[in-house]
This record gives C-alpha cells, structure tokens and sequence, in this order.
C-alpha cells in the first residue's frame, strides 16, 4: 500500500468513529502486509513512518489534530490551541 492510500482509509476511518487510534491504524497496517509504513520508535514501540503521517497531515490539516498523551487523532475544537499536537 502507497502512503496517500493509507491516509485516505484513516481519513474515512476518523470521519466515521469520531477520532482515530494510532493502534488501529498500526493493526490494520500489519494485517494489510504493510510494515513498510510502519517504524519503530526510541522506545520500542511500533508507530507510524513519516511519509504516512506527512500524507494524513496533507490531508487533514488544519482540522484534524493529535492527542498525544492517547495517541489518536480528531478533529479540531474551538479549544484548542492553534498547533496539530493538543493536550487532550
């Protein structure tokens, strides 16, 4: 799977649930065969590679953001701060 694929899927993914879990889509990706799109972290975790991210972000930004202390993306509120990470 090409990464601008992958991003369209977590896309529809985030537009049905409400938000989107960086697990979910790591499940999906090794299920698929797809490690290729996948990394492992400084902490030994497996995350997302860049070029995904760079083409979910293309994608979605400025209405999409990530919280990182969950890991998982949704869309924007008024509260938030005007950056693509928020707190929660």
């Amino acid at each position: 799977m090409k990464p601008e694929e992958v991003s369209k899927w977590m896309l529809q993914a985030l537009e049905k649930e409400g938000c989107l879990y960086q697990e979910d889509v790591v499940d999906y990706l090794v299920k698929a065969g797809s490690d290729n799109l996948l990394r492992e972290n400084a902490d030994g975790n497996v995350v997302l590679a860049t070029p995904l991210l760079n083409a979910f972000k293309k994608i979605t930004e400025p209405e999409v953001v990530w919280v990182k202390p969950e890991r998982y993306w949704r869309y924007r509120v008024a509260e938030d701060e005007n950056t693509r990470s928020v707190r929660g």
